[in-house]
């Protein structure tokens, strides 16, 4: 996939499948998809992830029984819930979102177990979060990938269904412009004019803002991939 030197890439996107992960995963394997391994992160929530070329689709819950650990995913609904910026710099990033006006919570890092060639390795990340999100209804943040090597391994990305990349996604809102140019300000490039609404161009991806009257709130719709043979779908999340 081709990337625009210089602008801001997506890094993942979370489907929130709360307490649900050992329930829901099935859904996702019968689609043809293959899931890495379940892991627990350091914070106290575990997902299973769909690892594509240079993104995935992270289904990220806590253990059943439990309350959830991380208090920013506790009243998260079910379904796609969150957009993932990546970083190469996190101090940098946290310093530009403050700098921009937002309310940004000091850089923090977060670890998993993985296997890399045989082996249990610590997946290591350092993420941006918001003490407050830039917008109701998209939970947002940025990751810098201090272990990629523990994510995009060949295997995790021989999906059985062909799928290769992600390609777009889709959000509704009342104002989509306004919602549009918000999320570019996050992502520190220029919302356009598309259609319906209003794109975000990423490196890697576009983001698509719907103009909807009915979304009070923005709300994120659909993921649609690419398969290795140029075939266009939308993610089934089953819920």
């Amino acid at each position: 996939m081709l990337h625009s030197v210089g602008r801001t890439e997506f890094d993942h996107a979370v489907v929130m499948v709360r307490d649900r992960l050992d329930a829901l995963a099935p859904h996702f394997e019968r689609q043809g998809f293959h899931l890495s391994d379940k892991a627990v992160h350091n914070l106290g929530s575990c997902n299973r992830l769909i690892v594509l070329e240079g993104t995935y689709v992270e289904l990220l819950g806590w253990p059943p029984g439990a309350p959830p650990a991380r208090k920013e995913i506790a009243d998260s609904p079910f379904g796609l819930e969150a957009l993932v910026f990546r970083t190469h710099d996190a101090e940098a990033t946290y310093e530009r979102l403050r700098a921009a006006g937002f309310a940004v919570n000091p850089v923090q890092e977060l670890t998993r177990p993985a296997i890399l060639d045989g082996e249990e390795v610590q997946a290591r990340f350092h993420t941006v979060r918001f003490a407050e999100q830039p917008l109701p209804g998209i939970r947002m943040y940025f990751c810098r990938h201090l272990t990629p090597e523990c994510v995009w391994s060949p295997e995790l990305m021989a999906h059985p269904n062909g799928a290769r990349s992600l390609l777009r996604i889709d959000a509704r809102a009342a104002d989509a412009r306004g919602v549009a140019e918000r999320l570019a300000l996050v992502a520190d490039v220029a919302a356009e004019p598309a259609g319906d609404g209003w794109d975000v161009p990423l490196a890697n991806l576009r983001i698509h803002v719907s103009q909807d009257a009915a979304a009070v709130t923005p709300t994120l719709s659909t993921l649609t991939l690419e398969n290795r043979d140029g075939a266009h779908y939308t993610l089934d999340t089953g819920l």
